[in-house]
């Protein structure tokens, strides 16, 4: 068993030391058609950081001849395939800016966009990449109004957007956990105009009427009508906007009490 072990492991070793050696060969090779071939044997096997090593070398031989845009084209794949999508993104917009007329163009600008997306970060995480994400997929959708891409650019905006909702929501949730009622109060609302098309918008809805209920219990005396009027104010939009909800009981309830609130404080 130890025997067929080391065999093994010898076998392996020796291919692996052929490949190397073959690709030290081509990269040493003057024969620049022939590492273009290569480049393209490698790519087509693959073997993108090889292939993308060899393309980058050949930039000053290649530029400015017919063969130059297929071959920046591969090697902005090659970044990508590698999961390296800082440097994909960056190479498809010089793809673009190289060759703007290219038959390539309206794939690659999309190429460009999904780099944006593959570097959106968790939800816990910084969002930027996220809000960045949703910008340039919006420009691929304006600029390239009949591409059949449309429709997975727009699912990448909404999940994008999904997950900006969560970001908030959680925020939101937060500044009710630790009392800040009127900061989450804000929140809510924000997030029932940031996201009008949310299937909770009912809820934040009544996360926003609980929280400034909650604000005024707590608020000085001379300022609790104001305050309890703010909750009618935040209740009858509620009501308007979502008369099926599941939500509006309670949310009345929160109405009642403050209207009741209200006219303690009035007959003091």
């Amino acid at each position: 068993m130890n025997f067929i072990k080391v065999i093994i492991t010898a076998l392996l070793f020796l291919m692996s030391f052929s490949a190397c050696n073959k690709y030290g060969k081509v990269m040493k090779s003057k024969d620049t058609e022939y590492k273009l071939s290569m480049a393209d044997k490698y790519y087509s096997e693959k073997k993108y950081r090889i292939a993308q090593q060899l393309y980058e070398e050949l930039y000053p031989v290649y530029k400015g001849t017919d063969k130059f845009e297929e071959l920046y084209y591969k090697d902005a794949y090659c970044f990508y395939y590698l999961k390296e999508y800082k440097d994909a993104e960056n190479f498809f917009k010089g793809f673009l800016e190289v060759f703007p007329n290219s038959s390539k163009s309206e794939e690659v600008d999309f190429m460009h966009a999904l780099c944006f997306y593959k570097q959106v970060s968790k939800v816990e995480l910084d969002q930027t990449n996220t809000s960045k994400s949703i910008g340039v997929m919006q420009t691929f959708i304006n600029t390239h109004p009949g591409s059949s891409r449309i429709k997975e650019a727009t699912e990448i905006i909404d999940k994008n957007r999904a997950k900006l909702e969560i970001k908030e929501l959680r925020a939101a949730d937060l500044y009710y956990k630790i009392g800040h009622y009127r900061a989450a109060a804000i929140c809510y609302s924000n997030l029932l105009g940031d996201y009008p098309e949310s299937q909770s918008g009912d809820l934040y809805k009544l996360k926003t009427v609980v929280s400034y209920y909650k604000f005024a219990r707590l608020s000085v005396v001379d300022k609790q009508t104001e305050r309890f009027e703010k909750v009618v104010t935040e209740y009858h939009d509620f009501a308007d906007r979502f008369p099926q909800s599941t939500h509006l009981k309670e949310a009345q309830e929160y109405n009642n009490s403050s209207l009741n609130k209200i006219k303690e404080l009035q007959n003091e």
